[in-house]
């Protein structure tokens, strides 16, 4: 598959200065990062963004590109970065994301605390849940801090050595050709020190696997997509640091008759085309079960008859949502022809004031 041009990757013109090339680059990493989107193809996305932008952004690299293109990279030994894993590209450019970045996000700084990941549960429930409200009961799995070694990850009465990889540094820096990339350090995770003996417990890693149920309360008004967020209740952070948050993800069955539109509730009504020109009576279900709705004589297609307050209530507040009911009329395509006759003599009927007749209503 050929390379695609730097410039065409982050969707940006070559005349684009910095801050463009810049903010580019965040909206297409947050986007792609594997931590935020499970496709297939996210993290190829996500490692050509970050090789384009790390030529784009430095101001020698883009114009050996500019002028001599691939070409010109390959003969100082720059080789892309597909041989990198993602966690490498994300540590050398962790700043430009900050604490946005939040779910899953593995950056830190030599000797600092972490802040843990972000998880996220998925539930799924019912229409007229989502409308009142409810309780659900979600089982969430997380690492929590481990409690013989306080989250440290060492044995009891070890004391912390100089990382010989990173040489007490935090950083590793990777090299191809005139091009260097700092990392954060894969034995000590940036911290630039070690123990030389880890907790039998969590085996070093300062955290265990814990799963607890929670009771999550759904409100009134909520719809299909939401998420609830509990702040600190994601993934113990590393050497003291903060916990992740917990995002609620919630899915909302459809209603067998009624569409949500916002707070509104639409429901369609099919009649016969003498029912609608007569009057009628019909039942609409409702949010509260279903209601008697009087249909005027002469109701013509497309018209809509609204029920005030009948809807969803509204998420901040402020009562509820109206209920629309849309009339549909069925013209009978396969008359009789006894059906056909009455309605020809009803044609040749006077109507009081004679009305041309329009192809189009």
């Amino acid at each position: 598959m050929s390379q695609r041009d730097y410039y065409e990757v982050l969707e940006v013109g070559r005349e684009a200065d910095a801050s463009s090339i810049k903010k580019a680059y965040r909206r297409l990493a947050m986007k792609y990062h594997p931590d935020r989107n499970d496709s297939p193809d996210a993290e190829a996305k996500f490692k050509e963004a970050s090789e384009a932008y790390e030529v784009l952004s430095d101001n020698q690299k883009r114009e050996l590109y500019d002028r001599h293109g691939f070409a010109g990279l390959k003969q100082t030994g720059f080789s892309g970065f597909s041989g990198m894993g993602v966690d490498d590209i994300f540590s050398s450019f962790g700043d430009i994301f900050g604490d946005l970045f939040g779910m899953g996000s593995r950056t830190g700084r030599r000797g600092g605390a972490r802040r843990g990941a972000d998880l996220r549960s998925d539930i799924t429930i019912e229409f007229d849940e989502a409308v009142f409200g409810c309780s659900k009961e979600v089982s969430v799995r997380q690492e929590v801090a481990c409690e013989p070694c306080d989250g440290v990850g060492a044995a009891p009465g070890t004391t912390p050595v100089a990382c010989g990889t990173c040489a007490g540094r935090g950083q590793v820096m990777h090299g191809q050709g005139l091009f260097l990339i700092s990392t954060t350090c894969p034995d000590c995770q940036g911290q630039g020190s070690r123990y030389t003996s880890s907790c039998d417990d969590c085996g070093g890693k300062g955290k265990v696997p814990f799963k607890r149920t929670l009771n999550v309360k759904i409100p009134a008004g909520f719809d299909d997509g939401m998420s609830l967020r509990y702040a600190g209740q994601g993934d113990a952070g590393g050497m003291g640091g903060p916990a992740g948050d917990l995002y609620i993800a919630v899915s909302v069955n459809p209603h067998e008759h009624l569409i949500r539109k916002g707070d509104d509730l639409v429901f369609e009504a099919t009649l016969g085309m003498v029912a609608a020109a007569l009057g009628t009576t019909i039942e609409v279900p409702t949010p509260d079960g279903e209601e008697s709705v009087t249909v005027p004589a002469g109701t013509q297609p497309g018209e809509v008859i609204t029920l005030r307050k009948k809807g969803v209530p509204r998420l901040r507040g402020g009562g509820r949502g109206n209920l629309h009911i849309v009339v549909k009329v069925d013209v009978p395509t396969n008359l009789t022809s006894k059906q056909r006759k009455v309605l020809e003599e009803f044609d040749e009927l006077p109507a009081g004031k004679k009305q041309k007749r329009r192809l189009f209503s």
